[in-house]
């Protein structure tokens, strides 16, 4: 005969092998997706620790915003990078977290609001591109204002403004910032 005929013995093995590696790979995967993936309970810790922080969106911790440090945190991160949110913060977080409390790792940042000096604004709208919150109205060549109640205090507007016109005031100061914008009055 020109050919053999196969050893049921060896297709027995060779099955059995092959549904074994496929066990160990479908597991593999399952707990490789289980550690990529936040479970429900790390989801709510990672909200729960978003909301204890300041909002200010600033990045002084090194991360683009205050959720991705949150999450960061839940994964690890140290507790003490928020300047905004001072001691109290990086406190509320350890205990939340029952982690040891740390100095914060930067000098405290008081609450500020941006004020923008309208005389000397170019109208260059870089403040705007700036600010995470949105708390700078203008437009491109004409004056731009900080909407105060907005404002987070971020100061990333400062380094932005090529002229140099932008003032972090105490947020006590933020009066200053108040301008009533009629955006519905029609022009004659």
């Amino acid at each position: 005969m020109a050919f053999s005929l196969i050893h049921i013995p060896t297709l027995g093995f060779a099955l059995l092998l092959s549904l074994g590696l496929f066990a160990l790979l479908t597991y593999l995967l399952h707990t490789l997706h289980k550690c990529m993936t936040p479970s429900d309970n790390q989801a709510e810790l990672i909200e729960t620790v978003n909301l204890l922080l300041p909002q200010t969106q600033c990045g002084h911790c090194g991360y683009a915003g205050c959720k991705p440090y949150a999450a960061a945190i839940v994964a690890g991160e140290v507790i003490n990078r928020c300047p905004p949110g001072g001691q109290a913060t990086a406190d509320a977080l350890a205990a939340l977290l029952h982690r040891p409390m740390q100095p914060l790792d930067a000098p405290y940042r008081p609450a500020t609001v941006a004020f923008i000096r309208e005389e000397e604004c170019i109208g260059c709208t870089k403040c705007i591109q700036a600010c995470p919150v949105d708390a700078i109205l203008g437009a491109s060549k004409l004056m731009h204002t900080v909407i105060a109640d907005e404002c987070t205090g971020c100061d990333l507007c400062v380094e932005a403004c090529p002229v140099d016109c932008i003032d972090m005031l105490a947020s006590s100061d933020s009066s200053q910032t108040i301008h009533v914008i009629n955006l519905t009055a029609t022009q004659p």
